[in-house]
């Protein structure tokens, strides 16, 4: 686990290429949600959304499964590693528009919104590292996708390894 989280540093902590990230505001349809992506230095930032998530939950037990929607808000810091290579290429960079190594922290609440997965905590969270890309395309159409694993962690001192599988779909508002 040291090799690991030493090695992550080691990435986030290098600075590769001349595009400077920027600060933008989305907002995400595909899972209402708003987002603010803060750029820290050349090629990293703090990305904080807060909106909903989803939550499926089969049992092998009884064959029952069980789906809710829940008040969510998620932190990333990422590292976006590959703006020279998609510049020497003539690919768009501006806003962010590359793949990035993240850490990412997300807590939700315990009770759905819509659904009928009832939980018997009061939060939910996940912690771990994730791969993700995001591209802004003409009209300020945004897509990002991040891929995960973590520890998800409940109230009830529940530890468990948790895939991690985010799909926003938006637009980016302002400049």
């Amino acid at each position: 686990m040291k090799k690991i989280y030493f090695s992550l540093c080691i990435l986030f902590s290098l600075n590769l290429s001349a595009q400077e990230t920027t600060n933008q505001f989305s907002l995400n349809f595909l899972i209402p949600s708003a987002e603010y992506e803060v750029a820290l230095s050349e090629n990293t930032s703090i990305d904080a959304i807060v909106g909903i998530g989803a939550g499926y939950h089969k049992s092998g037990f009884d064959d029952s499964s069980e789906f809710g929607i829940f008040p969510q808000f998620e932190a990333q810091y990422r590292w976006y590693y590959n703006f020279a290579k998609r510049e020497r290429k003539g690919k768009k960079v501006s806003e962010n528009s590359a793949n990035y190594i993240a850490a990412v922290g997300i807590f939700a609440g315990g009770d759905p919104l819509i659904g009928d997965m009832e939980l018997n905590n009061d939060y939910v969270g996940f912690v771990g590292p994730a791969w993700g890309l995001q591209r802004i395309y003409n009209g300020n159409f945004k897509l990002n996708l991040n891929l995960g694993m973590g520890l998800g962690f409940n109230d009830l001192g529940d530890q468990y390894l948790s895939p991690l599988i985010d799909i926003q779909l938006g637009f980016k508002l302002g400049k």
